[in-house]
Parts: structure tokens; C-alpha cells; sequence
């Protein structure tokens, strides 16, 4: 087996050209059984990228793979590993096939990758989820583990102090025999689990080049890490556009890839001359780095019923209800805004999304600047908050006791 490589073939003949006990990763992104005819423009090659996935039955799909993943096996080392993509299609009929091959002792996780994808084709869930199933050839597989950060809602005790169960079973902080507290060992962080949230690529990625099935190269990246060194050897069966091999590449690991269509590895062969790999803010920014309305601003928004915006600075949120067919959209003066200042930045942002009535809602009086009123536009309603009418209230009600 020459390495560093993506060939032509059909992976049944592909596998048989490496030798046994070998390689120490195999990752399959193989047909999912869709049942349907994959498409999509290639912006690299201008040309349509297309394979089919459509199968007389499950049980010819199951031979399909049976061969594969038994070639697998046989070319993974006693410490090596196997991750296979599916999805909902023959997630558990995948399933049942490796554990058959691979065993059922070996089956070690079933890896939920999770992302936000907007789909209205059909009645339904939405589908927001990718399976990855990992076995191992043995029980002496490398692993290498990955620390998350903690979680918002953690609070600092969890994090210091070590825990321990109590006769009834009930985990309690460990205390010593004076009753205080026990520090527990440095932490790295959070183990990392078996739901992976990481962003689909979306079509203006830098490193999407149009395949059809094409996955980000964190996802992979993250896989190679887990069960892998530098030095090691990676394979992927149905490479496709090469995302695997770049990652590998990437991480300094020795790879293997092919792939039955020949436009998909003149793909291949491109990305792995140009590396290019799209940053994720959401992955390196977090969740947080995306809000811009604080807890009060979301508060209002539930109380009057709306679905808020976090990336907008003229529209903070849209009523669940359509008027006349149209958004209705709402903002929320914020404490450095005059009246004006919200109003303007509201109507100009509603002007877009053809919004024909508009809410704004008034969070302070700014007496410095007297807002006229007979100056709103048509289609905008100004409301005053819970707590502004407060304020108004209780102000008004000690102005008169004063005045007594």
C-alpha cells in the first residue's frame, strides 16, 4: 500500500491491497441508503457531482457493506478503531452488522453529531442529527481523551470539590474528619461525550467544493484526535471529496483514501494540494458570542408571544402571528437608545424583510430628549414595558402623596 494517496476503485478492491493488521483508524461515510440520487454542483470541477444511493433492498445494501467492513477489519491493528456515518435510514441495521463482525463487547460508542439545519420539505421532525457508530477491533484500542469546557450552569463547587456516594448510593462532597470540605484533584475540563455539536457547513464555507455528502473537517479532525497519534495511519473507504485525507494531512497523520468515482478524486487530490479549512466562531466563540439580547429583552419577547432575532441591531424579535400576511417585526429600545434612535433603526431594518407594521417597545424616558409622537410612521406601535409602566406608576402615585 503506497500511503498518502487517494486511488480509483471500488473499495472492495481497494481494501484487499492493504495488508493485514496495519492501519489504526478506518472511517466510512458510506451510502446511507437515501434511497435516492445525490447531486450537487462542484464549484471546483463546474461540473455536477452526482452517485446514486438507491438499492433493490436493505438486505442487498447489508451484503454491500458486509464485504467492506469485514476488508476493514481485517486491516485494522488490535488497538485500531472504526467509525461508520449513517443515519436514520439503516442506523440500526448498521448497527446490528457490526456488532456481528466486529462484536458486541467492541461496540464502545454511538456518536450523535448534532447541528442546525432549516428544512420545511415534509410533515415531521425536523432531522438535525448524523449517527456515528464506534467499535473497536479489540478491548485494547488507543484512546486518547478530550476535555470540553464546563457547561454555563455549572456552578464552582462541582468543579472543586471532590464527590463521593453515600451508603444509600447518593453522590455528597467528600468531608474529611473535621467536617470541612475536600478539594478535589485538578480538572481539565468536561469529558467529551457522545453528542457532538458541530456546525454542518453551510454553502459559503471556504471548504466546501460542492460535493453532495461533503462533511466539515472539524468533525473529522475530532475523530482522528480521539483515537489516534501522530504517525498513524487513517483510511477512508469512500472518500469522496477528500475530507478525511485533508484532516489527516492536516494533523500530521499518514492516510489512505478511495473512492469509485473519479471526479470525486480528482477532488480529492486538489483539496489535499491546498488545505483550506473553515474556522467555526460558534465552536470557538461559543453559544454566548451570538446573543445580543440580555435575559429582560428576552423576557418581554416571551411575554408578547415573538420568536426573538439575536443577530440583528434593528430587530430584536418577530410576533409568532402575521398580520396581512406579513412579519410583523418588534424591537426593544435598549438603555444607551433614544426613542428616535430605536425607531429609526427598526423601520430601516423592517423596511427588508417587508415588515408592514412594526412594534417598538419603550424601556425609559429620556427627558432630555422630548420624543415627538405625531412623528411615527404608519404601521409602528410604540409600547411601554411592565417595568416602565411600573416606574411611571410609582412615581406618579409619590408625586401626589408629596403634593398632599
Amino acid at each position: 500500500m503506497e500511503l498518502n494517496k487517494v486511488i480509483c476503485d471500488d473499495c472492495v478492491n481497494g481494501l484487499m491491497r492493504i495488508e493485514d493488521n496495519t492501519v489504526d483508524l478506518v472511517y466510512l461515510d458510506p451510502p446511507f441508503f437515501t434511497q435516492d440520487v445525490q447531486r450537487l454542483y462542484s464549484k471546483e470541477t463546474k461540473t455536477e457531482l452526482v452517485f446514486s444511493d438507491k438499492w433493490k433492498s436493505m438486505e442487498e445494501y447489508l451484503l454491500f457493506m458486509e464485504k467492506r467492513l469485514e476488508e476493514c477489519k481485517r486491516i485494522l491493528k488490535d488497538t485500531g478503531s472504526i467509525f461508520v456515518h449513517c443515519d436514520r435510514n439503516a442506523s440500526h441495521y448498521l448497527k446490528v452488522l457490526l456488532d456481528r463482525i466486529f462484536g458486541m463487547k467492541n461496540f464502545q460508542s454511538e456518536i450523535i453529531w448534532v447541528y442546525k439545519r432549516w428544512s420545511n420539505s415534509k410533515k415531521g421532525l425536523l432531522n438535525n442529527h448524523q449517527v456515528i457508530l464506534f467499535y473497536s477491533k479489540t478491548d485494547n484500542f488507543k484512546f486518547n481523551r478530550i476535555y470540553t469546557d464546563y457547561s454555563e450552569t455549572t456552578n464552582i463547587d462541582q468543579i472543586l470539590q471532590e464527590r463521593v456516594r453515600d451508603k444509600e448510593g447518593k453522590a455528597r462532597y467528600k468531608t474529611d474528619e473535621n467536617g470541612d470540605i475536600v478539594i478535589g484533584k485538578s480538572k481539565k475540563g468536561v469529558p467529551l461525550s457522545d453528542v457532538w455539536e458541530i456546525p454542518y457547513l453551510n454553502p459559503k464555507a471556504k471548504e466546501r467544493v460542492g460535493y453532495p455528502t461533503q462533511k466539515p473537517i472539524i468533525l473529522l479532525e475530532q475523530i482522528i484526535k480521539l483515537v489516534t497519534k501522530e504517525g498513524d495511519i487513517v483510511v477512508d473507504p469512500f472518500a469522496g471529496s477528500g475530507t478525511t485525507l485533508v484532516a489527516a494531512k492536516m494533523l500530521n497523520r499518514k492516510y489512505f483514501g478511495m473512492d469509485i468515482s473519479r471526479d470525486a478524486v480528482s477532488l480529492a487530490e486538489k483539496r489535499l494540494e491546498t488545505l483550506i479549512k473553515t474556522d467555526s466562531f460558534l465552536l470557538k466563540k461559543g453559544k454566548a458570542a451570538y446573543r445580543n439580547l440580555s435575559d429582560n429583552q428576552l423576557a418581554i419577547l416571551k411575554s408578547i408571544h415573538a420568536t426573538p432575532v439575536q443577530r440583528n441591531s434593528g430587530i430584536d424579535g418577530f410576533l409568532s402571528e402575521y398580520v396581512g400576511g406579513k412579519p410583523v417585526s418588534v424591537k426593544i429600545q435598549k438603555e444607551e437608545e433614544t426613542l428616535d434612535e430605536a425607531m429609526d433603526k427598526l423601520t430601516k431594518a423592517s423596511k427588508t424583510k417587508k415588515c408592514e407594521y412594526m412594534i417598538l417597545i419603550r424601556t425609559h424616558v429620556d427627558y432630555m430628549n422630548v420624543f415627538d409622537f405625531n412623528r411615527v410612521p404608519q404601521g409602528v406601535i410604540i409600547l411601554d414595558s411592565y417595568e416602565l409602566q411600573v416606574n411611571e406608576y410609582i412615581n406618579n402615585a409619590n408625586t401626589e402623596l408629596c403634593a398632599l
